[in-house]
């Protein structure tokens, strides 16, 4: 399965500018064969942008998922995308995939809020969901959620190939993307794909530096500073053989504290 991992730019300056920008450049990214899509964290509203996190939230399947539902038929990609939720009186920052045929298939919840304007907004999730497309089973992470060890280790236990990761990741923190986050790909023997912004966000730096970290601790793609699309072909003989090469799956099992 052909992955495109799309470094927005971060200063798309509301919902309707966000959804113009990915409608512009899906006709290329479907042209290249990608069967999905992975946009940044929250990129269906923006990340720093206050109150507005309030404002703009909508309901699992409100306005922005019917956008991208047309948009994934359309140009018969599944489409990654992040969103801030409304549930009752609750808000999270959640991520949703919508298939080539319009049908959500995964909907996940940001499990870990970070120090800092998130925790004014957002509510925790719980738990994780898998879904299959083009014979992986994936999991999404959401930002610190993958900066623990533990959960991506959970989601690799559940049988996961892939791991994607939007992120909102700032310009201070490039070990993160280039060291940390890589390394999680690594000693699970699984793909992940990290999707950041780009540029600058009501004075909010982005690091960008996504990538797409192969089973075996290379990388297949990565991002410089600008916009940009990255692409990487999956294949599940890798996975099967970086966990056959290091166990550590299964041997974490042998280990006694």
């Amino acid at each position: 399965m052909r992955l495109a991992v799309a470094q927005a730019p971060a200063n798309l300056p509301d919902p309707q500018a966000r959804l113009d920008w990915l409608r512009a450049e899906l006709p290329d990214i479907a042209a290249q064969g990608a069967k999905l899509v992975l946009l940044p964290e929250l990129f269906a509203c923006g990340y720093n942008i206050g109150a507005d996190l309030a404002s703009r939230a909508e309901a699992l399947d409100g306005p922005t998922f019917d956008a991208m539902a047309k948009m994934a038929q359309e140009f018969n990609i599944a489409i990654h995308y992040g969103f801030s939720e409304r549930s009752g009186d609750d808000l999270f920052n959640s991520a949703l995939c919508v298939s080539a045929n319009g049908q959500c298939l995964v909907h996940q919840r940001k499990l870990a809020i970070p120090p800092g304007f998130e925790r004014d907004y957002f509510s925790p999730g719980a738990g994780c969901e898998l879904f299959e497309l083009g014979g992986l089973k994936i999991a999404t992470l959401i930002c610190y959620d993958a900066e623990f060890g533990e959960t991506v280790r959970h989601v690799a236990g559940m049988g996961a190939h892939l791991v994607l990761v939007p992120t909102a990741l700032g310009a201070n923190w490039s070990w993160v993307a280039k060291t940390m986050i890589p390394t999680r790909a690594y000693e699970n023997g699984v793909y992940l794909a990290y999707a950041n912004s780009a540029g600058t966000e009501n004075g909010m730096d982005f690091l960008g530096a996504s990538f797409i970290a192969a089973p075996n601790g290379t990388e297949d793609a990565r991002a410089g500073s600008a916009t940009e699309v990255l692409y990487a072909d999956l294949d599940i003989a890798r996975v099967k053989a970086a966990q056959d090469r290091l166990p550590y799956l299964n041997d974490r099992k042998l280990i006694v504290l």
